[in-house]
């Protein structure tokens, strides 16, 4: 049984980041919705609880009986969560006198358990309009700020420990933020720190036996990290009863069907390449509407997947590459499930034909899914590739799609990447891509005059995607790259790179 923590969502934008500091300290967890009934099983060793958009003091916030909670499990409430476990025991939670979002710094009253080898003074974050302006008479009051009177507290009227701090140590802007949780987790709480890529590689390779036992398994493959790690894992718990299947729908970067198809060959896949191009080129001819592109995408790729899966008798599993940032149902506190792409994760062929799924991943995040594949030792051509959106270049060019155009972006994406990779800069940037833009301009080549495509580069630095910021390339770097693209690729004579940070912008420009 592995130990886990749950932590209750109410819609704060830092939730994920809370999931992944604990998961860091090598613990279990999982993020539900606030409104969701929990249930508390022997596997759950303590609840923390998130931020949220909302005030404790509106009519219709999130309000759950922190008392159930505590009853069974130690309690840590973040943010909105430490207003409403106060507010609960009869404390005052009010506006503050101005929104108090930035750096702070703690001083202590009482370290206790939660603040064990923090610093004095130390750097915190915070994010909020509400304050606790008076604590219930039972509690202890831990730290206060320059600015406000209730930085974090112990509440002493409930079975199990329960605290509650005002700032986000789940942010790295909070300094002992990731030992505040470790206390929590692993000295109030108790959680061993076993939730290690061994630990998870066993367990999964256990489970995938006992559920599949000799059946057969079928998926579609994409290249990716996720894709393969799945397939993987999949692959030592029930061998060649796994068949896999891969299609090209000629809007891979070059080379890549080829490259990819050697690479599952070395692991031992039993992969079927499926040579769809020209169907999907027919399909998405004068279609310039990104949405239209997707659907038409992921309708073709899950017709192509039927075909060629229905060939395979008596097949009762599907297995998916999906990951937890698709699965999480807490997006907003009512918990709406994330709508899964369907040209990613084949949305829909379950029901279809009638499989049930073999998600592995299905509750790790992307820097958990590359440490799952190291332990298994996958080559880095999996390991560190680059994310690669579903519908390939078909979103990296923008307007209408036709053959001549997915090879000249091909090439020019083909020396943007080999160049990240020859100077070193590929590893230190996390998703990079070259856009085709809908753009001619005029332009001198020797003594003509041309009128030609522009292409833009984009590279950003992220942890997770959720938010990313532009990668500050040398200017060196970009002039021979452009240089290189506008001498080898006919019909681009000027290249452009993208400043922009997530957010406002996003990754892809469709």
């Amino acid at each position: 049984m592995t130990e886990k923590i749950l932590i209750l969502d109410f819609g704060s934008q830092y939730t994920q980041l809370i999931a992944r500091g604990v998961r860091e300290l090598n613990i279990y967890c999982e993020i539900v919705p606030c409104l969701k009934p929990v249930e508390i099983t022997p596997d759950i060793k303590g609840i923390i609880l998130s931020g949220s958009p909302y005030s404790v003091n509106e009519a219709h916030a999130p309000k759950p009986d922190i008392a159930v909670l505590a009853k069974e499990v130690p309690v840590l409430g973040v943010c909105y969560g430490a207003q409403l476990i106060a507010q609960q025991n009869g404390g005052v939670v009010a506006k503050s006198n101005s929104r108090e979002f930035g750096r702070a710094h703690l001083h202590f009253k009482d370290k206790g358990v939660l603040f064990n080898t923090v610093s004095d003074e130390t750097q915190v974050w915070m994010s909020h309009s509400d304050s606790v302006k008076e604590l219930p008479e039972s509690f202890t009051l831990l730290a206060t700020t320059a600015s406000i009177p209730v930085a974090a507290y112990k509440a002493n009227n409930y079975p199990n420990p329960v605290y509650g701090i005002q700032f986000h140590p789940e942010v790295t802007h909070s300094t002992d933020g990731r030992q505040i949780l470790k206390n929590f987790v692993v000295d109030v709480c108790g959680c061993g720190q076993s939730f290690t890529p061994a630990h998870f590689v066993e367990e999964s390779i256990a489970a995938i036996k006992e559920k599949v036992g000799n059946e057969k398994v079928v998926m579609a493959l994409s290249g990716g990290v996720d894709s393969t790690v799945a397939a993987t894992l999949i692959h030592r718990a029930i061998g060649d009863r796994l068949y896999c299947i891969f299609v090209d729908n000629g809007l891979l970067r070059k080379g890549e069907f080829e490259q990819v198809m050697e690479g599952y060959k070395h692991l031992g896949l039993n992969v079927k390449g499926v040579d769809a191009k020209q169907r999907f080129y027919d399909e998405l001819a004068g279609v310039s509407d990104p949405e239209g592109k997707r659907k038409i995408i992921g309708k073709l790729f899950i017709d192509i997947f039927q075909e060629e899966a229905i060939e395979l008798k008596d097949v009762k599993f599907l297995g998916q590459g999906t990951i937890y940032p698709d699965v999480i149902e807490s997006v907003s506190v009512n918990g709406p499930s994330v709508t899964i792409k369907s040209h990613h994760n084949v949305g829909g062929l379950p029901e279809k034909m009638n499989m049930q799924l073999v998600e592995p991943l299905r509750f790790l995040f992307k820097d958990e899914v590359r440490r799952a594949g190291k332990e298994l030792h996958l080559d880095d051509i999996f390991l560190k590739r680059h994310p690669f959106p579903g519908p390939g270049l078909a979103i990296r060019i923008l307007g209408a799609i036709t053959p001549e155009k997915v090879a000249m972006l091909q090439d020019a994406d083909h020396i943007y990447i080999q160049a990240l990779r020859d100077s070193e800069n590929y590893d230190k940037v996390w998703q990079a891509g070259t856009i085709l833009l809908p753009v001619q301009s005029v332009g001198v080549m020797g003594d003509e005059r041309t009128y030609e495509f522009t292409v833009a580069l984009r590279a950003v630095t992220s942890v997770d995607g959720m938010t990313a910021d532009w990668a500050h390339l040398p200017y060196e770097f970009l002039a021979k790259v452009s240089n290189d693209i506008i001498n080898h690729v006919r019909g681009i004579n000027r290249v452009v790179y993208d400043i922009s940070s997530k957010p406002p912008a996003t990754i892809e420009w469709e």
